[in-house]
């Protein structure tokens, strides 16, 4: 300490000012250069997290008949009975009333769903649709709010259309619970072929 105070002594005026201005000035750039790293890293780690998220996702509903897989929105997916393991027979006028689940982005089972029990397959037309248990997923066009089960038990096209339980196997009773919270319908209750050719069902 004694040393330096007496190089400080001996040192002209304006020099003594540059000395602590420049520990001043070095002090804030390392603060801002810490800041400035450590921003980017939370960014990058909520983009990815927010990425995670993105695609289909599979979940449950509780039901009279038990619980049964809906999509993210609420919307009721059935399986047919027609199809085979991870086969879809469904296309045409048949996949315009029952639009196949499409597979987008990252596949996520939520509720009670199973990861391992979700996959794809490719349809003919080079769209991928999801499965579960094997099962390809469809929506039903006579559905038109979350919970709706319009389709349950319905025979459009040859075969019996099924709600879908968590263990992948189709549950054949009727699901009244989600009929009585659901607004009637605009037709009639009993499932029809609609003429609709919309892919969604008018859903977005």
């Amino acid at each position: 300490m004694r040393m330096i105070r007496s190089l400080l002594a001996r040192t002209p005026g304006p020099v003594k000012l540059v000395v602590p201005l420049a520990s001043a000035l070095l002090v804030a750039a390392c603060g801002s250069a810490a800041a400035s790293t450590s921003a980017p890293a939370a960014g990058s780690s909520a983009a990815a997290a927010g990425s995670s998220t993105t695609g289909t996702v599979i979940t449950t509903q509780a039901g009279s008949a038990g619980a049964f897989l809906t999509t993210a929105s609420g919307r009721t997916v059935y399986l047919w009975a027609k199809d085979g393991m991870n086969m879809s027979d469904c296309s045409g006028a048949c996949a315009s009333a029952w639009p196949p689940v499409p597979a987008t982005g990252t596949l996520t089972a939520a509720g009670s769903a199973k990861a391992s029990d979700l996959g794809t397959i490719t349809r003919s037309d080079g769209t991928k649709q999801v499965t579960y248990d094997g099962h390809p997923l469809y929506y039903f066009v006579g559905d038109s709010g979350a919970g709706q089960t319009n389709g349950q038990g319905s025979d459009n096209f040859g075969a019996k259309w099924w709600l879908v339980s968590p263990s992948g196997a189709q549950i054949t009773g009727t699901d009244t619970a989600a009929a009585a919270a659901a607004p009637a319908p605009a037709t009639s209750s009993a499932p029809s072929t609609p003429s609709s050719s919309n892919a969604g069902g008018g859903w977005s």
